[in-house]
């Protein structure tokens, strides 16, 4: 089977990324797609939305980045955009699918506990208050839904905020004080970082494009994401390097290139700074891209 050289990057699963409306919502089963995938879905992304998964029955395990968890129903997960994910499921799992773009995230982060800078897994017990209570509202959205044209987003946008919430009383980043200004700085950073992290940017130019101060941005880096700017913007291209590395078969000069650093010296003692291990000594044990479709 032959590798991708990119991380897939899909608008549902299986479907190529395209433009999304402003305030998208789309809610589905896992198994709705259980012929693309048949209970393994390879580590993807979705550039333009994140995604609630709520596993109301079975077992598996779930891929976030570099890390793995066995998981047993029921577990929810929360994860932005552009973050790498994928799992392998049994016959009998199933899970309620939350998607939505990110400027309806945006217009929601400031009413919700739960932090959406960051991906989230939790898992717990079906008989415990807060998970019989998303399961609950979960069923409303999916209902809702497929109401067709009856369906109202506000009320989807609603009931999907409480959920969000309601992760955070169980333990996702319920620490994040969403509604205050240097957290909504801190997102903006990462939203900044993301769209910029090649560019090599000093940090004063993240300053200028958010119409900030110095000392207001690292407030916002430290608190939030408990980093300095610089260190932001050098994980950020470290994570891009590791996706790259462990997803897809691209050599190393060009995945160096592809992160900002056109000397592959440079690169790899970057890498090696950072990691440990040299980015071919990395891929060797963490690599799946053999097995990506």
């Amino acid at each position: 089977m032959t590798a991708s050289r990119d991380v897939p990057a899909f608008f549902v699963y299986g479907e190529p990324s395209r433009a999304l409306d402003v305030g998208f919502l789309h809610v589905e089963t896992v198994m709705e797609r259980r012929s693309l995938h048949f209970g393994r879905v390879a580590p993807h992304k979705h550039p333009l939305m994140g995604q609630i998964t709520y596993w109301f029955k079975g077992a598996g395990r779930y891929r976030i980045e570099d890390r793995t968890w066995n998981f047993s129903a029921p577990a929810i997960s929360f994860v932005p955009s552009n973050v790498v994910h994928g799992f392998e499921v049994d016959k009998q799992s199933d899970a309620i699918v939350v998607s939505i773009s990110d400027d309806l995230l945006r217009a929601m982060a400031s009413q919700v506990d739960l932090s959406l800078a960051a991906p989230v897994l939790l898992s717990g017990e079906a008989e415990a208050p807060g998970f019989s209570r998303i399961g609950a509202l979960l069923s409303m959205v999916m209902d809702e839904y497929r109401g067709g044209a009856g369906a109202s987003e506000r009320i989807m946008a609603g009931l999907i905020g409480v959920v969000l919430s309601l992760m955070a009383r169980l333990g996702g980043n319920a620490g994040f004080a969403a509604a205050e200004p240097v957290v909504a700085l801190g997102l903006e950073l990462r939203r900044a970082i993301d769209r910029h992290y090649r560019d090599d940017w000093p940090v004063g130019r993240y300053v200028e494009t958010l119409a900030t101060t110095p000392h207001l941005l690292d407030k916002a880096a430290r608190i939030v994401f408990g980093q300095t700017v610089k260190d932001m913007v050098l994980e950020r291209r470290l994570l891009e390097a590791k996706r790259l590395l462990r997803f897809t078969i691209r050599p190393m000069e060009d995945i160096g290139r592809e992160i900002g650093f056109e000397d592959p010296a440079y690169f790899s003692r970057f890498f090696r700074k950072r990691t440990g291990a040299s980015p071919s000594d990395w891929r060797r044990r963490n690599s799946e891209a053999a097995g990506a479709i």
